[in-house]
């Protein structure tokens, strides 16, 4: 009986041993893939719709872009396909607005914006937004 317990906890231990090394190997790619370039931009999120009066959204997760920015570039570690990106002044006004290609990765901001500009990014019904320094 004592060798059947002796395999009964080898069997168990490899297994913990396993599912170890498998949290140690995910969390090191894990590392590699999220390497950001730049300074992260922090997104507040609010919901467009017309009817509203624009109130944060306070039901339900959403995933907020990671996007962060080099100099004039912006990289997006999450996709934002189809998005529109808009900079806008401290009036609110729109001084650059675009549509994020599908696939796109980085894209590299005009050269003639300097200073704050509150970014948005807008996906469907929500507005991401924050502010950058050019």
């Amino acid at each position: 009986m004592s060798y059947l317990w002796r395999v009964i906890l080898t069997a168990k231990d490899m297994k913990r041993i396993i599912l170890g090394l498998a949290l140690v190997l995910a969390s090191s790619f894990g590392g590699v893939m999220a390497q950001e370039v730049g300074d992260e931009i922090d997104f507040e999120v609010e919901l467009v719709d017309p009817t509203e009066n624009h109130e944060p959204i306070e039901k339900g997760p959403v995933l907020v872009p990671s996007v962060s920015l080099d100099g004039y570039t912006l990289y997006f570690a999450t996709s934002c396909d189809g998005c529109i990106l808009r900079l806008l002044d401290e009036n609110d006004v729109v001084l650059y607005s675009t549509v994020i290609p599908t696939g796109t990765t980085s894209l590299v901001l005009p050269s003639y914006l300097s200073g704050e500009y509150k970014i948005q990014i807008i996906q469907g019904n929500y507005c991401f937004w924050g502010y950058i320094y050019l």
